[in-house]
């Protein structure tokens, strides 16, 4: 015992001296500077296309093929400009109404369509774009998972032997998590420089992405930022951010002498024209505690205070304790019976109670079972209902104290599942961004109430086209509205 003690001492000293030397190795694209690196470039582009699977099936891609073509030629264009023009860059629009814009390893880059409702030029998408682009060709999210990497390193070396640390620290398994990484403040700095370099050298006016910023400045104050979901989540905004990107503008457009640089805010606007606004009910809403889905025609009840996330792949619901989930998803093409023993097969669940009945004349079978995990055994009821050419499945999990508790509301939501007939609900339409020209000169209030738009939405119009209400706007100018989509 005491000789192999010995040894596992000099493997790991071994393991942790060839895991430096590597890291010495390490130069970053951008600075030139060697860093702590555990990801080769084939590595990254690896994580990527892994991550990229996970994100579109998570978020789901929008359906607007001219609009996603566009995207991707200004952003190709802004690729061949950056540091590292031969990665395989892809540029895709996520089907999200949260203002966002990340990328991952390898070169995905991801805006969603709730960031470009909120664009007004090319200039400022080129910004937002610059900006994921230096955080790929930096290695910001490459140098992150590097460090969670030596983190694990430092609770045992020994581990990298092990099969556990194959499962749990592989590239593999890395997926969504990417997304959650936090840039720091000097990261996000750098990220802006980028994009100021990139959006000048592809021709743009940079100064523009100080306008996007200032704009989400006005969507979510400084002061109201706890627990918001998007930008801000990833992006943090110190208050000289604005002043900074300006003066890096003015400097890349006087150190590269070029002048007429472009902002084509008409061009852009009229590329976003008709983009869905806001969550699309298409893909599924809620109203008066029920969850209707037009395009996969059913609806179910949802328990009172419970929150509610729907996902392309997924629709999730939360208790009020955070003690109790409702997970709902689809399996196409497979009977009730078959989809019963994937599931236990796959969750090793051992079952308690199982029966083949019917839920409003839609076949079914359900079960109650117990699942072994790391903090204890869950129990969760479950239902599998045809419908159609799709099995719909639910899983209501809780601890097993807490089981009885849940039931009923389990038990509520999954009986009430049932095929959505009503027209009403099936044929509702989004609302969507309408780009209309104004003909005579104004103040934009003025424009806006002459095109019917309410007092109560004049404010946040204002703020979608990156003006106030006193602006003065000039002949033929674009403006965006929101037209309303039918429930």
């Amino acid at each position: 015992m005491k000789y192999r003690g010995i040894t596992d001492c000099v493997i790991r000293l071994i393991l942790f001296g060839l895991v430096f030397s590597m890291l010495s190795c390490a130069v970053n694209p951008v600075t030139g500077q060697h860093e702590l690196m555990l990801l080769s470039e084939s590595d990254e582009i690896r994580l990527g296309n892994k991550t990229n699977v996970q994100v579109t099936e998570t978020y789901g891609i929008y359906d607007d093929p001219p609009l996603a073509a566009y995207i991707e030629h200004i952003g190709q264009r802004m690729a061949s400009v950056s540091h590292r023009p031969s990665l395989p860059f892809e540029f895709q629009i996520l089907d999200s109404a949260v203002v966002n814009a990340f990328a991952v390893p390898g070169g995905y880059v991801y805006l969603t369509r709730g960031v470009l409702s909120y664009l007004n030029s090319e200039a400022e998408l080129a910004g937002v774009l610059g900006h994921e682009i230096g955080h790929v060709t930096a290695r910001h999210s490459a140098q992150q998972y590097s460090r969670a990497q030596l983190a694990q390193l430092g609770l045992g070396v020994g581990s990298l032997l092990s099969e556990d640390f194959q499962r749990y620290a592989g590239l593999a398994q890395s997926g969504v998590g990417m997304l959650f990484l936090r840039f720091s403040r000097d990261n996000e700095r750098q990220a802006d420089d980028l994009g100021v370099e990139y959006a000048t050298k592809a021709g743009f006016d940079a100064s523009h992405m100080a306008n996007f910023f200032e704009t989400l400045e006005r969507l979510h104050p400084s002061s109201d930022r706890s627990g918001l979901e998007g930008w801000f989540s990833t992006h943090p905004n110190p208050p000289d951010r604005i002043r900074a990107v300006q003066r890096e503008a003015e400097k890349w457009a006087g150190e590269l002498g070029v002048r007429d640089l472009k902002v084509s805010r008409d061009a852009y606007l009229r590329h976003i024209d008709g983009l869905v606004f806001g969550e699309n009910p298409r893909q599924g809403y809620v109203d008066n505690h029920v969850f209707y889905h037009p395009a996969l025609k059913f609806q179910f009840p949802v328990p009172v205070d419970w929150k509610l996330n729907n996902r392309p792949a997924q629709v999730q619901m939360v208790s009020k304790r955070q003690d109790a989930v409702i997970l709902f998803s689809v399996e196409p093409g497979y009977s009730p019976g078959d989809a019963v023993s994937r599931f236990i097969g796959k969750a090793r669940a051992r079952v308690i109670e199982s029966n083949a009945t019917d839920i409003n004349q839609l076949p079914a079978e359900c079960l109650i079972c117990d699942i072994a995990a790391q903090q204890g055994t869950i129990r969760v009821m479950s239902c599998f209902i045809q419908h159609g050419q799709n099995v719909f499945v639910f899983h209501g999990f809780s601890s097993q104290p807490h089981f009885q508790r849940y039931r009923s509301f389990f038990h509520a939501t999954m009986s009430g599942f049932r095929a959505l007939t009503d027209p009403k609900r099936i044929n509702v339409k989004p609302d969507r961004l309408r780009v209309h020209t104004v003909r005579t000169a104004g103040t934009l209030e003025d424009t806006l109430r002459l095109l019917d738009v309410p007092d109560d939405k004049l404010n946040e119009m204002a703020l979608l086209n990156g003006k106030y209400l006193h602006d003065m706007i000039p002949a033929d100018f674009l403006v965006k509205v929101v037209e309303k989509g039918s429930c």
